[in-house]
């Protein structure tokens, strides 16, 4: 299988909003059987999938403000608090791209600032969705300097929602302007082993799929969703 050597960089990811326990159960066992990092799961899912990887070293990652990021910033802190609460290791946390596009930076600062402070006061990652799919080179690097300084984990691409996802070009634009110790995860579009690896070179620290499987036993297809 090609792409074992890449299976731990792979969040396993299941967003349907049709998910079932059933489907979380199967997911959960996938990420044990390949090694996968993490397994990606809706927020209501949280508690079955931190009990199907009981006495297991992958951790269990949800979506907050999922998946177009303009509910307000106390609703996502909620979100947070009871993610946490519920036994998420990983938040993965959509920005306000309405507040991007307007330019309201102070805006998003104070958003982020807040939500950073409620994972990391429980030793939890943040990962930042930033949909760089829909945004300008401009706009990909102001979010660089905005979320980096704030002490954000990772910086994502993609929801897996919008009509682009992770590009190599955005990857290594990221790389460029976020500091080495900040981590990117790579999401949107992943389908195939070579597709990957690509991601993986141009600076992806980690990768977020729903095609993992078929992925590490090299048989990724482009008819393959993303969520």
């Amino acid at each position: 299988m090609p792409g074992m050597k890449i299976a731990h960089y792979i969040d396993h990811t299941l967003l349907k909003p049709v998910a079932t326990i059933e489907d979380i159960k199967k997911l959960c066992a996938e990420a044990r059987q390949y090694n996968f990092f993490a397994v990606c799961v809706p927020p209501p899912l949280v508690k079955n999938a931190r009990q199907f990887l009981q006495e297991s070293a992958v951790k269990v990652a949800t979506v907050i403000g999922f998946p177009f990021g303009y509910s307000i910033g106390r609703a996502k802190i909620f979100e947070v608090q009871q993610a946490i609460q519920d036994g998420a290791d990983e938040l993965d946390v959509v920005i306000n791209l309405i507040a991007l596009k307007n330019k309201a930076w102070p805006y998003l600062e104070t958003e982020m600032k807040h939500i950073v402070e409620a994972g990391h006061v429980k030793e939890k990652l943040v990962k930042v969705i930033i949909e760089s799919g829909v945004l300008t080179d401009e706009e990909i690097i102001k979010c660089c300097e905005i979320y980096s300084a704030l002490g954000v984990d990772f910086l994502k691409t993609s929801t897996g929602y919008a009509e682009k996802g992770a590009t190599v070009e955005a990857l290594q634009l990221m790389r460029k302007h976020l500091p080495s110790s900040m981590k990117i995860k790579a999401s949107g579009g992943i389908r195939t082993y070579e597709w990957a690896v690509q991601l993986i070179e141009a600076g992806a620290n980690r990768l977020g799929c729903s095609a993992s499987v078929t992925i590490v036993n090299g048989e990724g297809t482009d008819s393959t969703k993303d969520y």
